[in-house]
């Protein structure tokens, strides 16, 4: 709710209106009129005002901080395989959870129908304890049925953080579990800490928290969660202090998988999901695969990506010559998609998909800091440019001055050279 104005009190003077940061309040009649969709309960106003006529919202029911423990991961599966975010999700949640405490555990929870084999899969990347989900309306992904089951286990077992890939099912299905569990959700997260001096100190200085509830010796007190904001062009650090469970969304490629460790093993825990059809507002006729070429730019180890400096979409004809040769993949920056030369699933990029591979050869690519923001993390990047201004020289490891339609040519030339000697040396 809303902060509240006494209208008996106000005196229409205005200083409310000019001391809102959020155009929340405005003056009609002579009194002031709060706007409850833009107000956040900020109370910068209540200070402000000389006649006592404004008063706080009343306070949410506190929330037993206390009783959530341990560490989630949905382990997103499709047609009974792991998606590789979710191994990734794992092992992030295993630093976390021994940075927090020696007690805290990294959960994986996987819903669907006969996916028991998935379980070992968990366990050897990291996962101390699985959370199975099973029933014969889980087999198809439908956001009602997920949203449901998640939504139960949760309110059961209580965990303290939950963690989602932000894949098309984990952007569909983290908001509505987040609205329904009444906290809050961070979307997009490239990096996840637990600070808790910083966080304690943070809250304690910021006077719209609650903090009673808070122990600064407890480790389980918070994380910070960051995320791109306005564009990439800075980093907005997030906290949940006053509900739980705190939950993200993590892009693939973000995170960093754990050593597989063979044979691993954890405890199963089974969930009898409360589930009928009528929960289910929508029926899966048919799934029909598209037949178009399909790209994995999350598991690619070589990718070769252009941009607005092929000048056409025929450009993309030597990149797919040039990907094939060295055994990648083709990606491309927005500008290209916007321009229709690509498909979207080749995009790179904070609107596209975010890469990790071990090389990255950007081609044409000015290096928008949206297009940074999804591959900056490759181990080596390769940039070829004719602008050696350019802002992607900034992040590569090896630049080249020059046109494309010259270089790529010549490095082709120079693997097939090597491969030459290569197979001389070795017969």
């Amino acid at each position: 709710m809303a902060i509240k104005i006494l209208n008996d009190k106000c005196k229409g003077c205005s200083l409310c209106v000019k001391a809102c940061p959020f155009d929340a309040l405005k003056l009609e009649n002579k009194l002031a009129v709060v706007d409850e969709g833009k107000c956040t309960n900020c109370n910068a106003c209540i200070s402000k005002c000389k006649f006592d006529a404004i008063e706080a919202a009343p306070e949410a029911e506190k929330v037993d901080l206390s009783a959530y423990k341990h560490i989630w991961v949905f382990a997103e599966q499709r047609n009974g395989k792991l998606m590789n975010v979710a191994l990734e999700l794992i092992g992030e949640g295993y630093r976390l959870a021994k940075e927090i405490s020696d007690d805290t555990q990294v959960c994986a929870v996987l819903v669907g129908d006969g996916i028991d084999h998935l379980a070992d899969e968990c366990f050897a990347y990291g996962a101390e304890k699985v959370y199975m989900i099973q029933d014969p309306l889980l087999k198809n992904y439908t956001t009602d049925a997920y949203t449901k089951v998640l939504k139960q286990a949760i309110d059961e077992y209580k965990p303290e953080i939950v963690l989602y890939g932000a894949t098309h099912i984990g952007r569909d299905l983290a908001p509505r579990i987040a609205a329904r569990c009444n906290t809050g959700l961070t979307a997009d997260c490239t990096r996840l800490d637990v600070k808790v001096s910083s966080y304690i100190e943070y809250a304690e200085k910021n006077t719209t928290l609650d903090t009673s509830s808070l122990d600064p010796n407890d480790p389980s007190t918070g994380i910070k969660q960051t995320r791109p904001a306005f564009g990439g062009n800075l980093m907005a650090t997030i906290i949940c202090p006053r509900t739980r469970p705190q939950m993200s969304t993590v892009r693939p490629g973000v995170m960093q998988k754990r050593e597989k460790v063979e044979g691993a093993k954890g405890e199963v825990v089974n969930v009898k999901p409360e589930i009928s059809a009528d929960d289910i507002h929508i029926q899966i006729v048919d799934i029909v695969k598209s037949a178009k070429e399909m790209v994995s730019l999350t598991d690619a180890d070589i990718i070769c990506s252009g941009g607005r400096g092929l000048g056409d979409a025929s450009g993309f004809e030597l990149i797919k010559q040039f990907a094939d040769k060295v055994g990648g993949v083709v990606g491309s920056s927005r500008a290209a998609v916007d321009a229709g030369w690509i498909d979207h699933s080749h995009q790179v990029g904070q609107t596209g998909t975010t890469v990790k591979p071990k090389i990255y050869f950007a081609c044409g690519i000015s290096g928008a800091i949206q297009h940074l923001a999804g591959m900056q993390t490759s181990d080596i990047i390769v940039a070829i440019n004719k602008d050696a201004d350019a802002p992607i020289f900034e992040v590569a490891d090896y630049g080249i001055v020059g046109d494309l339609y010259k270089v790529i040519p010549e490095i082709i030339a120079e693997w097939d050279n090597a491969e030459a000697l290569y197979d001389a040396a070795n017969k």
